[in-house]
């Protein structure tokens, strides 16, 4: 069931890293990513944080549980001069080590874990994904910084940072 996400969408990917220095990548079942890589990814909820958008989709297209370490990116553009889209980029860890993937055949074709370098050059991954995987991203990474406790006159109930340290 496809949901009203009005006109401005807000969406994550996350760049799951493996002790081997590979990245887990997903060919999706549909839209403009169907059969091509791209990093797992989906729509930020309704009171739901970037980070914990992303840790939950990861999971729930691979079955890999991770956690978020930094911002390295934001991709921003209009689709058919009306629908702002927008991409949160985050660089994530893998929790363990000795998980395997588990495909959530509804949304996924098949996923696995691939290297920068060979994902940068190969013919099936998304524009993003390889202009990603050419940049040294922990070297550019945005530090996540959470725990903080804002002012109460917002009435945050989460409140994470993103800073360059």
């Amino acid at each position: 069931m496809k949901k009203d996400r009005g006109k401005v969408w807000l969406g994550v990917c996350g760049i799951v890293e493996n002790d081997n220095g590979e990245w887990l990548v997903v060919k999706k079942t549909y839209s403009g990513l169907k059969g091509r890589w791209s990093l797992p990814a989906g729509f930020v909820q309704e009171g739901e944080t970037i980070d914990e958008a992303v840790v939950r989709e990861v999971k729930e297209e691979t079955g890999i549980d991770c956690y978020v370490k930094g911002l390295v990116g934001f991709r921003t553009g209009v689709i058919r001069s009306e629908i702002s889209d927008n991409m949160a980029i985050l660089y994530c860890g893998q929790a363990e080590a000795s998980q395997s993937i588990i495909v959530q055949e509804r949304e996924i074709l098949e996923a696995h874990w691939i290297s920068p370098k060979q994902l940068a050059v190969d013919e099936l991954s998304n524009i993003m994904l390889k202009e990603v995987a050419r940049n040294d991203v922990k070297k550019n990474m945005i530090d996540f910084v959470d725990n903080i406790i804002p002012e109460e006159i917002f009435g945050y109930t989460q409140y994470n940072l993103f800073i360059k340290k």
